[in-house]
């Protein structure tokens, strides 16, 4: 008898453990794995500031990708919508250098997309580099981590 009421208490915890965490990676994760923030500019004034923003703080603009207008050749018609990869290279190098963390480069460099919504309104979005950071320990994190505050800093001339 007491080992039926235990295996039940058993099933019923890990089955609701289960749930719980189901909810958790469905509705909390997505909202932390991107941070988003809403521009207190236009989406042309941010795009500019954002650029003129990264070469204030040593960060270098390498590739736009202008999704709009990709998608219009297409055949698709979407609201605005820019991916900028921006690298600080003395932040990459400590990554780049070394073989045990190269593996990292797979988040290189940081992305900064600004899009404009439905309401008329431009944000900007980047994936939580702190958050990854975490999790990956040692060396890499403590460099991403420092990614992670120089792209914020980047945006603060940016954001609302």
């Amino acid at each position: 008898m007491l080992n039926q009421k235990f295996y039940i208490m058993f099933i019923a915890g890990l089955f609701s453990g289960v749930i719980i965490i189901g909810a958790f990676f469905a509705f909390v994760f997505p909202r932390l794995i991107f941070s988003v923030s809403e521009s207190k500019f236009d989406f042309s004034q941010t795009a500019e500031t954002l650029i003129e923003s990264a070469g204030n703080n040593s960060w270098s603009i390498l590739h736009q990708y202008d999704l709009q207008e990709t998608m219009t050749k297409k055949g698709y018609e979407v609201k605005p919508v820019k991916v900028f990869s921006i690298c600080k290279p003395d932040i990459s190098y400590r990554i780049l250098k070394d073989d045990n963390n190269r593996h990292v480069s797979a988040m290189m460099p940081c992305r900064v997309t600004i899009y404009e919504k439905a309401d008329g309104k431009t944000y900007i979005s980047r994936m939580n580099v702190g958050l990854f950071a975490k999790l990956l320990g040692g060396k890499a994190s403590a460099v991403m981590v420092d990614a992670y505050r120089g792209s914020e800093d980047v945006l603060k001339t940016i954001e609302k």
